[in-house]
């Protein structure tokens, strides 16, 4: 049996949306081993639950699928209930007077990032991956490179080993992450995304628009069907 090297071993936070479903092929891409952790901490719409198994389940067919380890989600119900906000209470989206959208869950990618440290420390993995996005989002601090920055100096620190985060989309738009999974697997790729991939806060999974399911009215639908507008009209005719 061989022992893998941190380098080569990675464990993905995965919500089964559009972005962490592309870091996920990112992933596979570049690491010899992969396993996948999400997390229930409450969400009003179960549906993004349900688009993980699909995303998973479509990947692993796929060359490199063979790499797809194991899924793993933990409950953080009771974090979620603290973190009030539009996606686990019935709160309108709006802008809150902090200057953040109710979307917003407070310390989310910071809870996120330390439960996943402590699986990667078990499962042999030195490397995180994220899908966190500081050009083509809502303004959630969390998202940001220097908050991803500190959380990996903490982490590697309190737990006395080599953490290292990675996050591929970080300073991408939506069009060029449409763009990205195009390239890491072609119209397969694109199209698995596309249909799989839940990323729609009111969780609207009844028509399929050019870019995916959604309500298509959401912030999280705006940006993902203006980053797919971008992405084709960028592609040659």
């Amino acid at each position: 049996m061989t022992t893998q090297s941190p380098s080569t071993s990675a464990l993905v936070l995965f919500s089964g949306g559009q972005d962490s479903a592309t870091c996920l092929a990112w992933a596979l891409e570049r690491h010899a081993r992969v396993e996948t952790v999400g997390f229930d901490y409450g969400q009003r719409h179960r549906v993004e639950m349900q688009a993980r198994l699909d995303v998973r389940e479509a990947l692993a067919a796929r060359p490199g699928g063979e790499r797809l380890g194991e899924d793993f989600v933990v409950d953080l119900s009771g974090y979620g209930a603290i973190a009030e906000s539009a996606l686990t209470a019935e709160r309108a989206i709006e802008m809150d007077a902090s200057g953040l959208p109710s979307t917003f869950v407070p310390g989310r990618n910071l809870v996120f990032l330390t439960v996943a440290s402590a699986l990667a420390y078990r499962r042999g993995h030195g490397v995180l991956v994220g899908g966190m996005c500081e050009t083509d989002y809502s303004g959630y601090p969390d998202c940001r490179r220097a908050t991803i920055d500190a959380m990996q100096q903490a982490l590697s620190l309190g737990l006395d080993t080599g953490v290292t985060v990675e996050t591929p989309l970080m300073y991408l738009d939506k069009g060029e992450t449409w763009a990205l999974a195009h390239r890491l697997g072609g119209d397969e790729l694109v199209e698995i995304v596309r249909t799989t991939s839940h990323t729609c806060y009111l969780g609207e999974r009844g028509e399929l628009h050019d870019w995916g399911y959604g309500c298509g009215t959401c912030p999280a639908c705006e940006l993902r069907a203006k980053g797919w507008a971008a992405w084709r009209a960028s592609v040659p005719a």
